[in-house]
Order: C-alpha cells, then structure tokens, then sequence
C-alpha cells in the first residue's frame, strides 16, 4: 500500500512550508496543499491512483477563468468583450501558466512518478500549468474567494500589461484594416524595404502605406511580425493626428 495524503503531509512538512513562504500563503488544511502538488504518475506509483491532483486543477482553472475575468472587467471597463475574452485567454493558456509557475519555483515541489522525474517532468509546461491550477484550486479551497483573488492578483498584475501590448501589437494588422475600410473603403498595403542577416537571424524592415504615403514602419525576425509593428506604428500616428 502506498502513502495516502495525510502521511505525505506529516513527512513533507517543510517542503510544503518552505513553498507556503514563496506564495505567501499559509494554508488552514495542508492536505490541500499536499493533493495539489502531487502528479498522477506519482499517486500511480504509490497506488493511489485516484490521489492526484486533477479535481483540484479542475477546479482551479475554473477559479482562474472568474478571478482573471474580473480583474480585467474592472482594469479596463472600456474594453471590449471580444479583446477581454482574448487578454484572458492569453494569460490562462499553458505556456504563460506554466510561466507563473516557474517564477514560484513550483516544479521543485512536484511529487513526481520516477519514469516522470527521469524525463524532465519537472519543467514540462503541460504539468507546471496544470500543478499551478491545481494549487489556485487549493488555495481558493482552503481561504475562499477573496483570498484566492489577492493571490491571483499579486501574480498576474505585473503580467497584464505586457500581455495587453503583446494581443495589440499582434492584433494592429486587422485593426489598422477597420479603420482604414471604415474612413476611405480600402485597405493599407505593406511593402518590404530590407531584409538583412544570415538565414536563421534575418531581419525585415516592411512599411505599410495607404495611397503611397508611409503611415509606419516596423522590423522584426519575421515578416508576419514586421508588418503587425508597423501596423501597430501606423495606428499610434494616425491616433495621434487625430487628437
């Protein structure tokens, strides 16, 4: 018979500690703690399949869903529900998940199976994200919603922004297109101006106009991304002509 939750608590007290101080959380029950960081291949090893942390993961990417949602509804009350949708997604998703959890550290606290641990388990953003939702489910679990918002908050804060610029910059090309449609019926054209650079590091200098005059510039190690720069540039300047 394997170790069931209430013994790994006992034997892991000052792991389970030391990771409640870089969270800055104290937990009223560890168990909740303890089941959220452990990985079914290990509850598998030790024969308790059904210990693992998956219902709690279930739960916490609902809890992520509401509190990022509200925290964006009350940041930007100007923006609109389609762009809200997408900020959230680009923050609940797998890759800046697993992100936020290596900034606490928390593939080191991971209760693994061997085979697992053995193939880097440890910084797989699949079970970094997964072990990082299953820890907010713990928290929202153990303190309820308020508690599990300062949290959220604290972690995802210095976060927002930047991903906000990142969902505008990628979004300019379609956003210059609408306005340009709207005001004059037709569409911006990019032009490439340069590219330099070895194959596996060039760089694309591309414009984009609108009737042959040069509205903004951008360059990047892709085309894709050049143009979405410059269309970014052009909105900034057309933005500012206006006002």
């Amino acid at each position: 018979m394997g170790m069931d939750i209430d013994s790994l608590v006992r034997s892991n007290k000052e792991l389970l500690t030391e990771f409640e101080k870089i969270v800055e959380y104290r937990f009223t029950d560890l168990r909740l703690l303890q089941k959220a960081l452990v990985h079914s291949s290990f509850a598998f090893e030790q024969s308790q399949a059904g210990n693992n942390n998956e219902t709690l993961e279930f739960l916490g990417d609902a809890v992520l869903d509401l509190v990022v949602g509200h925290i964006l509804y009350k940041k930007y009350p100007e923006m609109r529900e389609g762009e809200l949708t997408r900020l959230r997604a680009a923050l609940v998703n797998e890759t800046h998940l697993a992100n936020m959890a290596r900034q606490i550290e928390l593939g080191e606290f991971i209760f693994l199976g061997k085979g697992e641990d053995a193939s880097h388990g440890r910084n797989k953003s699949s079970i970094l994200s997964c072990a990082f939702e299953a820890v907010i489910g713990a928290v929202f679990e153990d303190a309820g919603y308020a508690t599990v918002t300062e949290m959220v908050t604290r972690l995802f804060v210095p976060a927002i922004e930047s991903k906000k610029e990142e969902m505008l910059i990628a979004d300019a090309k379609s956003r210059l297109q609408e306005v340009l449609q709207e005001k004059h019926n037709e569409g911006p054209v990019y032009r490439l101006d340069n590219e330099e650079g070895p194959s596996h590091k060039k760089v694309f200098t591309i414009s984009v106009l609108f009737q042959d005059q040069v509205l903004g510039t951008g360059e990047a190690r892709s085309k894709k991304e050049a143009e979405q720069r410059a269309a970014s540039t052009a909105l900034k300047s057309l933005k500012e002509n206006e006002e």
